[in-house]
Order: C-alpha cells, then structure tokens, then sequence
C-alpha cells in the first residue's frame, strides 16, 4: 500500500509539471507496477487492494454528496430527471446500438449500452474538484445527471444479473427489484425529513469524534445499501446529501479532504492493476469508434443541458466534457461479463475504452474552453439562484489548491 501510495505520488507530481491531470497518471501507475507488464510488481493481485478501493469510491461519492445540497434537488428535481433522462436515452440508446453493431452477441449488447452510457461518478468528482467547478451553476445539471445514472444503474444491474445468470424466477427479480427500489426510498426519506435528527446525533465539537462518525455511518450505509442491491456509491452520495446539510455540514467537507484524495489515489491505481496492455490491440478499432461514438453523445447531451438550463456554450461545453470519462462501473459489467461466460473481446475491449476515457475524460474537461469556441451560439439569461454558492467555492480553492 506505502509503494502504490508513493508511485502514483510521484508519477502525479511529475505529471503535473507539464499540465497533466492527476487521474490518468494514478492509473499509469497502477499499469506499470500491475502483474500485466515487465518490471517491477508492486501488487500481483489486484484484490489485495479491494478494500481500499472500495472505500476510495465511498469517499469521492460521500464528498459528492456534501456538495449537493437538498435546496438543489426541491428546486430543480424536475429538470434535473429531464437532463438526466435524456443524457441516458442518448448514451445507453448509442451503446446498445454499437453493441448490436458488433454482432458479438445480445447479451454483450446488453452489457456495452451500460458500459458506453454510464458515467464514472468517481472521475466526474475528481474533474469537478481538480478544475475548480464544484461552485459553477452548470454543476448542478452534472450533479442532478450522475443521480439519475446511479438511479438507473440499480435497477439496470438487477435486470441485467437476471439476463446473465439465465434464471427464469420472475418472482425473484421482482423482489430483488423490490428490496433495492424499498431501501432507495429509505435513504430518500431519511435525507429528506430526517436531516435536523442526523444532524443533532452527529454534533461534536471533537474532530476527532466528528471524523470517526460520518466516515462510519458513510461506509457503513454502503455496505447496507451492496446488500439491498443498490450501488454502495448512491449510498455514500446520500449519506453526504444528509450530512453537507446540518451544522457540521462545512468542518464535515474539510476534514473529508484528506481521506478523500489519498483512497480516492488508490481507487484509480487499483483500476490500473486490472488492465492487461496486451489485450488491447486485439479490440483497437471498435475502441477507437466507441470513444469517439461517446464523444458525440455528449456533446449532444451538453448542449440539451445546457437549453433546458438556459446556459451558454461555455457551460454546455463544461458538461459534456465532464460527463464523458467511464470507469468504476464498467469493471463491474466486465467482471460479470467474464463471469457470465460471454464473448472473450468484452474484457480487452471495457479495459482499452475506460482506459482511453479515463485519460481523455480529465483532459478534455480542462480544456473545455476549446470545445465551447466550435459550439453554436446561445444567448445565457441568469436563472435566480444559479449564482455559486460562496462556501463550496472558497472550500476548493483552500483545500485543492495545486
């Protein structure tokens, strides 16, 4: 763990001499030093470090949560369903089309629509608090986007476990699905009218205390939420959506900072140790085309975004931008994949896609500004309340700078 931690230390701080964003570069470090190639082998299993990236994905989704305020879902739930809607007919609908295209199969189809239609929650946190966005009103659109997506992710991997394992029990998919949508509805309450009891329960004036206590009560309902059959990153997400609105909401975010950023570091450097380089050029082609395939969609969906908002190209060029790396929740797919017994190509073909995003993802996202000259023109009339908030702006640029 201390060599995975100073690897993707230095190959960040060497990176970022030459504008380089840090997400890549922990996945870098995680290739070079994996079992897949010459060399020194730092971890030979990439399960040795499940645990901690598993909680490294807790804590970038609990962060994400405290920066989503409930003020932001009362006043825009309707639009931020229609965002997401739409960002999802457009990039499931494109995947499972490709996936189709290929001919690999119904299944494998089935499997690319989620992998070329879901964001990586976890990237889009990191681009959102590397670049300084976390304040930016088009935020909130990205924000109400990837809820969506986690949304539709539990009741798409329960359909699609189905599929895969060829069970024919109507009644137990049904229950499955039942158990998930049961405990979503759970956590929604409790965020919605339970956040002043929460609140009072977790109030210390020990950091200590305070530390110990929203970091337990984070992994602790996203170990609950696995085993109802909800993704445990939609458990962490509201588990900060109820904490980032009480009294400790603020000392909450800052003392988060350091837990979030050294196992967020080992989440992508655990991804990295998961892809074989070999296996690559073997699916170079459909993955140069799903890439670019994704690219477009988003550009479109941006630009949807940005008109429902009534925002301009500079921030529909920010959304599509930040929306488009893939990550956590395609490893998933290609480890039920290989599972399942399915076409052999999935695997190489989900490593060299994430891989490429992965990469691309950050650095389109901080050069947005490039792809917002080529869009068309759209007049911005200012929405009340979409100015950014003054805290979570001051809380980057003190706690991220450099």
């Amino acid at each position: 763990m201390g060599g995975a931690f100073l690897a993707a230390a230095v190959l960040a701080r060497a990176g970022g001499r030459i504008g380089l964003p840090t997400i890549p570069l922990f996945i870098l470090a995680g290739i070079l030093l994996g079992p897949h190639t010459p060399g020194v082998v730092l971890v030979s299993d990439p399960h040795d470090l499940e645990m901690l990236s598993a909680l490294g994905l807790v804590l970038l989704l609990f962060y994400l949560g405290l920066e989503f305020h409930l003020d932001d879902l009362k006043t825009g739930g309707r639009r931020m369903a229609l965002a997401g809607g739409t960002y999802l007919a457009l990039n499931v609908g494109a995947g499972l089309g490709f996936g189709f295209a290929l001919g690999w199969g119904t299944s494998e189809a089935l499997v690319l629509a989620g992998v070329l239609g879901i964001s990586s929650s976890a990237i889009v946190t990191k681009v959102l608090v590397d670049t300084g966005r976390l304040g930016n009103p088009e935020t909130r659109p990205i924000l109400g986007i990837t809820i969506v997506e986690d949304v539709f992710l539990a009741l798409y991997l329960a359909a699609l476990q189905l599929i895969l394992s060829g069970a024919d029990s109507l009644g137990a998919a049904v229950l499955d699905g039942a158990k998930a949508f049961g405990f979503l509805l759970l956590l929604a309450l409790a965020a919605r009218f339970g956040t002043k009891a929460i609140g009072r329960l977790m109030h210390t004036r020990d950091d200590e205390l305070l530390v110990i206590s929203f970091l337990g009560m984070a992994v602790f309902v996203s170990g609950v939420a696995e085993w109802f059959g909800v993704a445990d990153a939609i458990g962490a997400f509201m588990v900060g959506l109820m904490l980032g609105s009480t009294s400790s909401g603020a000392r909450i975010r800052t003392l988060v900072h350091p837990l979030r950023d050294a196992f967020g570091a080992i989440f992508f450097f655990a991804f990295g140790l998961s892809i074989d380089p070999g296996d690559l050029p073997s699916v170079l082609w459909p993955v140069l085309f799903a890439v670019l395939l994704t690219f477009a969609m988003n550009v479109l969906a941006g630009l949807l975004a940005a008109r429902m908002y009534v925002f301009g190209r500079g921030p529909a060029a920010n959304i599509a931008t930040t929306l488009v790396a893939r990550g956590e929740f395609a490893l998933i797919l290609a480890t039920m994949a290989a599972a399942a017994g399915l076409d052999e190509r999935l695997s190489p073909f989900i490593a060299g896609y994430v891989l490429l995003l992965a990469v691309l993802g950050p650095l389109s996202a901080g050069r947005a500004h490039w792809l917002a000259r080529l869009l068309p023109k759209t007049a911005r009339v200012p929405e009340a309340g979409s100015a950014p908030p003054a805290e979570p702006v001051s809380l980057v640029k003190a706690g991220d700078a450099g």
